[in-house]
């Protein structure tokens, strides 16, 4: 019986000794791996919400765009053809949201883009600016949420157009928004040259949590025809330059998608990713948009490479 008892003991022993070192060898390669951000509502043809959170690809999904707000203007958002927010049609998103936050997917508004009129007037805009995100899209209360009571996990930053001024003034503003309770994620979209001429400011806060950069519609850091060297050269001069949780390579997700800077998938995974991944702050990749994604296949090509 002790004998018996002995070698039970000694199995248990093993088994322990087995699962702490499986647990020890698959860390690292835990910790490169990284994630798919992916912006959505700028074609109604890229199918809904819930259907590109169901498809298992993307952990981040940038509702694309809030294209009107300060220096006193109502606000506007622009969902292309999936509905219309001036006539409310767009509140059935709101449980969408939620079905995307169920699987574990952050849901950011996006604002700014490549079109519209927006602008931070002053320190005290950014503050108005903060309480229509937080009263209507954020923890906040209105009657005129544009997608319903959903509460979405942060606000992305995709500054292309007008002044440079204040954009800190409103990463600050917002940031202080998590200390209600709920984390209020802050992301960012800049250009890849360094530093971008808008968002540089804002970036220079520290307050943003996740950064995808543009690399494309770039040529001079953005890979071209075979040359990997001045995007890793920028890549570079971003991840040791800036304070962000994560990093990350923002690409077409279709030629089509840009003008230039599109990565063929096979070139991406075999040259780009396992250089970028040696970076603490790698965090994944981030495309334009769902619609060119489903298109061009392109996340599935390399989901399990990023």
């Amino acid at each position: 019986m002790t004998k018996n008892m002995t070698n039970i003991n000694l199995l248990k022993h093993v088994i322990y000794l087995l699962f702490f070192i499986s647990c020890f060898i698959t860390k690292p390669s835990d910790a490169s791996r990284g994630g798919i951000a992916i912006y959505w509502g700028q074609n109604g043809n890229e199918g809904n919400l819930s259907a590109t959170c169901a498809t298992g690809r993307y952990a981040y999904v940038n509702v694309a765009f809030l294209v009107k707000f300060g220096n006193g203007q109502t606000p506007e958002l622009n969902l292309a053809g999936h509905c219309n927010p001036a006539a409310n049609t767009c509140t059935h998103f709101g449980s969408q949201v939620k079905d995307c936050q169920s699987r574990g997917i952050k849901v950011m508004l996006s604002l700014g883009g490549g079109i519209g009129n927006y602008s931070i007037g002053s320190r005290e805009d950014a503050k108005v600016v903060t309480d229509y995100l937080w009263n209507n899209f954020l923890g906040g209360k209105s009657s005129s949420r544009p997608l319903g009571d959903a509460v979405l996990d942060g606000i992305d930053f995709n500054i292309e157009l007008g002044s440079p001024q204040h954009w800190d003034d409103l990463a600050r503003s917002l940031s202080k928004l998590s200390h209600r309770g709920r984390k209020v994620y802050l992301t960012g979209a800049p250009q890849c040259p360094f530093p971008d001429r808008l968002m540089g400011s804002a970036l220079n806060t520290r307050r943003f949590d996740y950064v995808w950069i543009q690399f494309y519609n770039n040529p001079p850091c953005s890979y071209s025809s075979g040359n990997t060297q001045n995007l890793f050269d920028s890549w570079n001069k971003w991840t040791t330059s800036i304070t962000a949780q994560k990093i990350f390579l923002g690409l077409p997700a279709a030629p089509e998608a840009s003008g230039s800077g599109y990565i063929p998938p096979d070139v991406l995974t075999s040259q780009i990713l396992p250089t970028l991944k040696k970076s603490r702050k790698y965090g994944g990749v981030m495309l334009w948009s769902k619609f060119w994604d489903d298109k061009n296949g392109y996340s599935s090509s390399i989901l399990a490479s990023v």
